[in-house]
């Protein structure tokens, strides 16, 4: 988790979240930020964009932080289950949730 401050700005429905530098996270990797009681898992893609989904797999609890990943999905580490970052969805019928993610001036933004 994350010891960095989460700053909350409203935007109409979906409430955005600075956690802290891009830097933070190292191209190729991601971390879990505690989100106002949500856990959320934040990719830095090899091509530096940005991704952010549940932590957990609904599968069997696995921390997708800990999984493969690649520009289009994230494998979870426990059974190898691949969720893709467009829509959530992968071929064994599990869905996960979605978060628009963005590099914001150098800091991580998440929406909620």
């Amino acid at each position: 988790m994350s010891a960095l401050p989460v700053e909350s700005v409203n935007t109409h429905a979906k409430t955005a979240h600075r956690l802290g530098p891009v830097d933070a996270i190292p191209v190729g990797e991601a971390r879990t930020f505690a989100v106002t009681g949500i856990q959320v898992a934040v990719f830095r893609l090899r091509d530096g964009t940005l991704r952010a989904t549940q932590a957990q797999c609904p599968h069997a609890g696995g921390p997708l932080a800990d999984g493969q990943i690649d520009l289009m999905k994230v494998v979870c580490p426990l059974h190898a289950r691949a969720f893709a970052f467009a829509d959530g969805r992968c071929a064994e019928g599990d869905q996960i949730r979605i978060y628009p993610a963005r590099d914001e001036a150098g800091e991580i933004v998440v929406e909620l």
